[in-house]
């Protein structure tokens, strides 16, 4: 049979036919994915090209001071300077967010955020003259956290150190004042969970294990409201096992150091009910540790 010749018409039907089957195996697809809904990959195809614009850092940092002092949303304003630390990282306006964004969370009283802001704003900006008021809201944070004497003691140990550290540091900065005064609350905090447990050995007759507690007062925070009580209590404890050398001292030093104390009568009425007077024993441990801080 003789060969059909392929004419330019014949090879143009061709071509057509395979666009048509082309165009409807498309159509096939398309389908589904409107059937879907919108898919990952339709909607990637459909999405529109958005460029990210950062906001200037003068203006997140306005935005966090009208949301703290004007709003009064310390939340909402640390979240603000966070965004200008995290945008604009090297920039001045970064380092005073950090600082306003430890302060917001002090503020809203998220303590732990507090500490960690205020931390690395004191690594990273050591020489700066805001570092002393960062250090401040380290130790005011674990301040505010201290828990009654019933419970651990832990936050006011930690409170102590930050304070210690304020003082320490930054000794004629505005902060150092305040930084003693929660010093001295702080040390009443730990002498008055000494004198709770030394009660309770006095009460169970365990008078060595309560002598260690009150020893623990008036060696470490005998500028505390506590310690008269304690050497009261020495002198109850040492009559009690019959030492009574060292309940003489702890009166005697009680009444040289704190002669209107309503604690002094009761040791010395205490020491008299055993037949013998307040004495100080220049040796006593007691006395080395009052001469050792200027009292006495």
């Amino acid at each position: 049979m003789a060969a059909i010749p392929v004419t330019r018409e014949r090879r143009k039907g061709v071509a057509k036919a395979r666009q048509l089957r082309l165009a409807a195996s498309l159509i096939a697809l398309a389908i589904p994915l409107s059937g879907c809904g919108t898919g990952p990959l339709w909607d990637k195809f459909l999405a529109k090209d958005e460029t990210f614009v950062d906001e200037p850092a003068d203006k997140l940092y306005n935005e966090g001071l009208y949301l703290m002092n004007q709003k009064k949303d310390p939340k909402a304003a640390s979240k603000k300077f966070e965004e200008v630390d995290r945008e604009h990282p090297y920039s001045d306006w970064a380092r005073k967010s950090l600082l306003m964004s430890a302060y917001s969370f002090y503020q809203a009283g998220d303590y732990d955020s507090c500490i960690g802001a205020a931390t690395r704003y004191v690594t990273l900006h050591p020489g700066s003259p805001d570092a002393a008021y960062a250090q401040y809201l380290i130790a005011s944070s674990h301040y505010d956290q201290i828990p009654d004497i019933s419970r651990d003691q832990n936050r006011t140990e930690k409170a102590i150190a930050a304070l210690e550290e304020v003082v320490r540091k930054y000794p004629t900065s505005e902060y150092a004042v305040s930084a003693k005064a929660k010093l001295q609350a702080a040390r009443d905090q730990l002498a008055g969970k000494e004198m709770d447990i030394g009660r309770y050995y006095i009460e169970k007759r365990d008078y060595t294990a309560a002598i260690n507690r009150f020893k623990t007062v008036v060696t470490q925070y005998q500028t505390t409201r506590h310690v008269e009580e304690a050497l009261f209590r020495l002198t109850e404890a040492y009559m009690a096992i019959g030492i009574v050398g060292e309940a003489q001292t702890a009166a005697a030093v009680l009444g040289h150091n704190f002669p209107d104390s309503r604690w002094y009568q009761d040791a010395y009425n205490l020491v008299k009910s055993g037949g013998a007077e307040p004495t100080e024993n220049q040796g006593s441990w007691i006395s080395r540790a009052f001469k050792k801080v200027g009292l006495g």
